[in-house]
């Protein structure tokens, strides 16, 4: 529980602290005068000080922040909802040439998406940072050593014809040098259709599998088994592998007498056999030898029939030699942009579901599930963290642009048709709009909260 809400902190923290950021500095740059810079909404804790004409604060919730600049418009009754929103009004001492209204409108639209262009560079920036430090581990695997037809989606069925092992050298036209590449590609929602092309020649096999819900697609990579070696990687300790004394690089040669050629036919008799004796022929080095163990009975997911099922568990995994690719400056400054512009389209294919009815509100996450996933991920190191990290500040650079009043968009909107009409919306319109866009602000919140809930209670 500490590792989750601290890792939350990190998360929420940084990625809003750095869109406020942007804006602050923009507005600072162009001569805007600044009266409040805030981490959440709404009322201030006691966490707040000031320096200069500017008070920072720390408020009470947050979903957010805001940098409250000197306006002679948006006054406490006249920003229908958003002061409120913001925690109230702050005192307004500044000359009209610091007023957000006095500056020219590329000064006013810099400040607006400042906040944006914070956000993508400070994900980029991580992503190159990564690239530069870590590099990439690459599952060097291509090949599918089989599939599994009860588990294929309706659409894909066309690959349990295939004659396998097949090693996969295209995908979408797409070169696939490892099984990363193609997890990813199976899992972007963006594509309907899937064209394999295969090392041995013959015709592409082409199926259609829907982008959403992403169901199907986790049901087709599931389905396509890895051709790994079965030999043993991870044991965890307490485990039947472990007390049955496996070690990590014994190769499992044959299973209740079946011969076991890659791992997938390992786990299909692991699982197969819950709470029963199973016979396995090991080979250590140059020795063989035989163990028997007895499976635990645990509850897994059941993508065919859907619900629950039981199945038997050893607490092993496969022995992957991954590929570490390095990157020199220029190859970290590509991969930085691509993953960067990857994540970008993903959150936009997302919005667009969202509006076209093809992805479902459930889908949204709030503030807990956010928290949620930045706990496991903080688990699981600096690197995976970080990653998640760069992508939410993404979500939020490209949610920011929505045309929504009170979001970055909507405010960038009424500067552009300020310039197309040579003068601004009137205060009237530009308050009812607002008042909307903190209606709705508010509607997705509690939507997004009511999400994470339901999750945390299995609802």
């Amino acid at each position: 529980m500490l590792v989750t809400i601290a890792a939350a902190v990190v998360v929420l923290g940084a990625v809003i602290f750095v869109h406020e950021v942007g804006h602050f500095l923009a507005a600072k740059a162009t001569g805007v005068g600044v009266l409040r810079f805030s981490i959440g909404f709404g009322p201030a804790t006691p966490l707040r000080f000031r320096r200069g004409d500017t008070e920072y604060v720390l408020s009470w919730f947050p979903f957010g922040g805001y940098v409250m600049m000197a306006s002679e418009e948006e006054t406490a009754d006249e920003a229908g909802g958003v002061r409120a929103l913001e925690g109230g009004a702050a005192e307004q001492g500044f000359p009209p040439e610091q007023q957000f209204e006095g500056k020219p409108l590329w000064a006013r639209i810099l400040v607006i998406t400042a906040g944006v262009l914070m956000n993508a560079v400070f994900a980029w920036g991580i992503y190159a940072t990564l690239a530069l430090g870590y590099g990439r581990q690459e599952d060097p695997t291509t090949t599918i050593a089989a599939v599994d037809p009860a588990m294929l989606p309706e659409g894909a069925a066309a690959l349990s014809a295939v004659p396998y092992p097949q090693a996969v050298v295209r995908l979408n036209g797409d070169t696939v040098g490892s099984w990363n590449d193609l997890q990813s590609a199976l899992l972007d929602p963006t594509s309907r259709v899937l064209r394999f092309e295969f090392a041995g020649g013959g015709s592409p096999v082409t199926v259609e599998v829907p982008g959403t819900p992403g169901s199907d697609r986790v049901r087709l990579l599931r389905a396509l088994k890895a051709a790994w070696a079965p030999r043993l990687g991870y044991l965890a300790p307490g485990r039947p592998a472990a007390g049955a004394g496996l070690a990590t690089g014994d190769l499992v040669l044959a299973a209740n007498g079946d011969t076991v050629r890659y791992w997938d036919d390992l786990v299909r008799v692991i699982e197969a056999h819950a709470n029963d004796t199973v016979t396995l022929a090991v080979q250590r080095v140059d020795s063989l030898f035989t163990v028997r163990l007895v499976p635990i009975a645990e509850s897994d997911t059941d993508l065919v029939a859907g619900g629950r099922r039981v199945v038997g568990k050893v607490g092993a995994g496969p022995l992957i030699e991954p590929r570490h690719v390095r990157y020199g400056l220029p190859g970290a400054v590509r991969e930085a942009t691509r993953q960067a512009w990857a994540d970008a389209g993903l959150v936009v294919f997302a919005v667009k579901g969202l509006i076209t009815r093809d992805v479902s509100p459930r889908e949204l996450g709030g503030p807990i599930f956010i928290a949620q996933l930045s706990g496991q991920l903080a688990q699981l190191g600096l690197e995976p963290l970080l990653r998640f990290i760069a992508l939410f500040s993404i979500n939020l650079a490209v949610l920011n642009l929505l045309p929504i009043p009170v979001l970055d968009g909507g405010r960038l909107l009424f500067l552009l048709a300020e310039g197309i009409r040579g003068r601004p919306l009137s205060r009237t319109l530009r308050m009812r709009l607002s008042q909307v866009g903190v209606a709705l602000l508010l509607a997705i919140m509690l939507l997004a909260l009511t999400n994470d809930v339901l999750r945390l209670f299995g609802g």
